[in-house]
This record gives structure tokens, C-alpha cells and sequence, in this order.
């Protein structure tokens, strides 16, 4: 980490931003980008690099500055700047003030700059990262930011270029990956059959080889031990970094855990569906209190909540409202959603339509704060609806006109913008798209498995 960056660091490092998935995945994609555009300055002979568009969520801390742009619902402000320097001090300095960060601490560096072309030559490297192996990634999940600098360092050319010059490898690296796809299909449709179960699904973006390897050991499991997973009946299988059951009821099996701790955590399901039991009780008995607000908690990529920690907070919510009498109607707000959370204080209105709301508020504000709003919260929900049928519609256009083997996207890419990246996609029509699996993000990227990663914003 660079020492100067300190401030920015802390407005928008992914690990502040848990209970955003959409926020802290746009944060840790443009991280990675950033590290890997200052890491390429420091390469002996490369001072030369393409311009890089970022986008980060910054959240208020000590170091914002007192004069801020106005925040989204989200209570975090949205930054987008790009990147045309070539030497990691003016990087540091352009971002700080791209965010309206404080720059006095950087007074003493810029005065010696002209006194030293480079850090790395004053014997001080000035920036460190650190260096994976490219198996990490691999059994991670994660995305190699070397990889994404590789691609980032083709500048953002237009689609139709980009996918000139990248098919031929996505489609080498699909058609190897095609019989080990077959074959973790038909592992996942037998399992599903054998125990009932109503999906099985991944917390991370895993390959398909790293997936399969994680199917074999629970069909390796099942075959030793069936009476084990009897079980999981009905349930959703999600491979995860831990184990347990989600706030969703669905149960995590750890992908570092190993057979004995799979099997202890089916023969806890049945105290876990008491305790999922109860939580459909508390929730029912919060929506009763908040005029029919529903409490619903947001399954998407990101941090997992363990639905101990969810009954936890539920609890904790139902008797602080048990303890105060809000005067709502019973079915005022019915039709709305709320999500609770631990580490806010105030209520707030999500761009999507559903409440915010803290364990901890003053409730008889809440209960102001709820009426107020409805109107709005009614709004955007019907307004994301036509935006969801709308994503439908022109997605299903796209694999039918485009002749795309499939056609997905990012949780932190909105209806939107999906919807912008269609059109595009349309407009374009290019014949290199034919037979390809896109998946729509920030960047451009070829994956392990052939799938090809464009921007939403892509240049047509």
C-alpha cells in the first residue's frame, strides 16, 4: 500500500463496504486496475501507458474533504476520472484530487520531484505489491490483476477491434474447456436428482475445472456416505468460503473444509431449520409492526451473512419495536421492503425501492421517515421493475440476434447499464459475437474458460 494513498485507501477499500456487493465489487475491480496501472509505471524501461478509466464509491471519512458532491441513496458518492499520467507521483496526486481528497501531505514530494525522475532510482521503491502465483487465482476465484493490466495496457479500444482481436483465443480456450463443462453439468444435474435438490450454485466466479473438482468431492462424499446428505433434501447447495447455512436458508459447503465437516453440518440441519422457522416468525411479526414492510435480505455475490447472525439482528430489531408503540397503519406500506443493518445510523431510501434500515435508529424517526417516503420507495420499485422487463427483453434479443451462446452480467452492473450494453451490442452486430459466451462487466477480459468480459460502456 502507498503510504501517501492512505486517505483514498480508506474512502474506498472493498473490506469498509460488506454490506454493498454492488459498491465493493465495482471498488475491488477498479483497485485492482489502479494497483496495476502504478505497479507498470515502476517496470524498468515502460513509462509509457495507455489512459485508464476508473470508477470508485468513496464513503465519508476523516479525510473528506468538508465541500462534497451530492451522495447517492446508498450514502456514498460516486467518483469516475481517467488516468493519463506516466509516473506513480502525479498517479497519487491526480487521484487524490479526482476525489476530493486532502493533498497537503503532499507538499514535500512534489517539491523534490524534479530532483529525482523516478523512486525506484533513490535506492526507496516507492510501490510494492504483491506478487501472486497464477495458481491462486486459479483455485480462488479471484481475478489476476496481472492479467487485467495485460488487457488494460491495449488502452480501451472500440468493441468491434477488441473482439477482432481477442475470439480466436476465447474460442481456443472454450472449445478445451467444452468436455469438462459437459461433464460438471451432468455431475450437477445427478446430484440434484439423487438428493432433491433444488440447485446448486457458487459464491465466486470459480473455472469450470475448479468447479467440477468441487462437485467430484461432494459426489465422492455421496456415494461413500448417502445417508449423509439425506438431509439436504429440498435445499440449495452453495459452494462458499465457509459452511453453514446463509440468511437465504441455503447451505454453505466450504470449499476449504473437508469431508468430516460436510457431514457435521448435515447432521446440524434439522436444528438449523428450527432456527430458520423462527426467523420467518420474527420477520412476520416486524412486517405486523411496520404497517406490512416485508424484511428481505438480498442474496447476491458479496459478503455472506450465516443466518445466526440474520435471527441475531431480527431479534434484536423485534424487541426494540416490541418496546415502543409506532402508529402505522397495518397495511400502509404494504408492498415494501426493507433490509436491516448493523453499522448505520440513519434510515435511508435505496435506489431501488427498499429501505435501509439500522437495528439501532431512533424509531419514532423511522416511523416518520417511512411514511415520508413510501411515495418515493413505490416509485423506484416500479420503475426497477420496468427496467428488469425491459434487461429481459433485450438480453433474450441479443441471444437471439446475435446468435451468443450466452449472454450474463455482474451483480454490480445495474439494469441500466445492462440495458445500455445490449443496445450497443445490437448496434454493432459484429460477427465475431457469433457462438460466444459475454458475460457484461467493467473491463475487457478474456477468462480461464473462454468467456469474454466487455465493458457496459463499451466503445462501439
Amino acid at each position: 500500500m502507498l503510504p501517501h494513498m492512505l486517505p483514498f485507501y480508506f474512502a474506498v477499500h472493498p473490506d469498509f463496504f460488506g454490506k454493498y456487493p454492488k459498491e465493493r465489487e465495482v471498488n475491488e475491480n477498479s483497485l485492482k486496475r489502479l494497483n496495476g496501472y502504478l505497479e507498470n509505471l515502476q517496470k524498468p524501461g515502460s513509462r509509457s501507458v495507455q489512459p485508464m478509466k476508473l470508477t470508485f464509491y468513496l464513503r465519508n471519512t476523516k479525510y473528506s474533504s468538508k465541500v462534497q458532491p451530492e451522495l447517492l441513496s446508498s450514502g456514498f458518492r460516486s467518483v469516475s476520472f481517467t488516468l493519463h499520467t506516466n509516473d506513480v507521483l502525479s498517479t497519487v496526486m491526480d487521484v487524490l484530487t479526482s476525489c476530493s481528497l486532502p493533498m497537503e501531505h503532499m507538499k514535500g514530494l512534489t517539491a523534490s520531484k524534479a530532483a529525482s525522475k523516478s523512486p525506484t532510482e533513490t535506492g526507496k521503491p516507492f510501490y510494492r505489491t504483491i506478487k501472486w502465483d497464477k495458481s491462486y487465482y486459479t483455485f480462488t476465484g479471484f481475478k489476476d490483476p496481472e492479467q487485467e493490466l495485460q488487457q488494460a495496457q491495449r488502452a480501451e479500444p472500440t468493441l468491434s477491434v477488441w473482439l477482432r482481436n481477442n475470439e480466436p483465443e476465447a474460442t481456443k480456450k472454450h472449445d478445451a474447456s467444452l468436455p469438462r463443462r459437459e461433464e460438471l453439468n451432468r455431475l450437477k444435474r445427478e446430484l440434484c436428482r439423487r438428493f432433491n435438490l433444488t440447485d446448486i450454485r457458487w459464491q465466486r466466479s470459480w473455472g469450470v475445472s475448479h468447479r467440477y473438482c468441487q462437485l467430484q468431492s461432494l459426489s465422492r462424499l455421496s456415494h461413500q456416505n448417502p445417508e449423509a446428505l439425506i438431509n439436504l433434501q429440498g435445499h440449495t447447495v452453495v459452494f462458499a468460503d465457509q459452511s453453514g447455512m446463509d440468511a437465504s436458508g441455503h447451505v454453505m459447503l466450504g470449499t476449504m473444509d473437508v469431508h468430516h465437516q460436510w457431514t457435521k453440518l448435515f447432521e446440524q440441519l434439522p436444528g438449523y431449520h428450527s432456527l430458520q422457522q423462527q426467523t420467518h416468525w420474527l420477520k412476520e411479526r416486524i412486517s405486523l409492526l411496520l404497517g406490512g414492510t416485508q424484511v428481505v435480505h438480498m442474496d447476491r455475490l458479496g459478503p455472506v451473512q450465516p443466518i445466526a447472525e440474520h435471527y441475531s439482528s431480527l431479534n434484536t430489531f423485534h424487541k426494540r419495536l416490541m418496546s415502543h408503540h409506532l402508529r402505522l397503519h397495518p397495511r400502509s406500506l404494504q408492498g415494501l421492503t426493507m433490509l436491516l443493518e448493523n453499522d448505520r445510523s440513519n434510515p435511508s431510501l435505496h435506489e431501488m425501492g427498499h429501505f435501509i434500515i439500522p437495528i439501532k435508529c431512533d424509531l419514532p424517526t423511522l416511523q416518520v421517515f417511512l411514511q415520508n417516503h413510501a411515495p418515493e420507495a413505490r416509485r423506484r420499485i416500479q420503475r426497477k421493475n420496468q427496467l428488469q422487463a425491459e434487461e429481459e427483453a433485450v438480453v433474450k434479443l441479443c441471444l437471439e440476434t446475435l446468435s451468443l451462446r450466452s449472454l450474463s452480467k455482474e451483480p454490480s452492473v445495474s439494469p441500466a447499464q445492462m440495458i445500455q450494453c445490449c443496445e450497443r451490442l445490437l448496434e454493432q452486430r459484429s460477427p465475431h459475437m457469433q457462438g460466444l459466451q459475454i458475460c457484461v462487466s467493467h473491463f475487457y477480459s478474456v477468462m480461464q474458460d473462454g468467456d469474454l468480459c466487455v465493458p457496459w460502456d463499451c466503445k462501439s
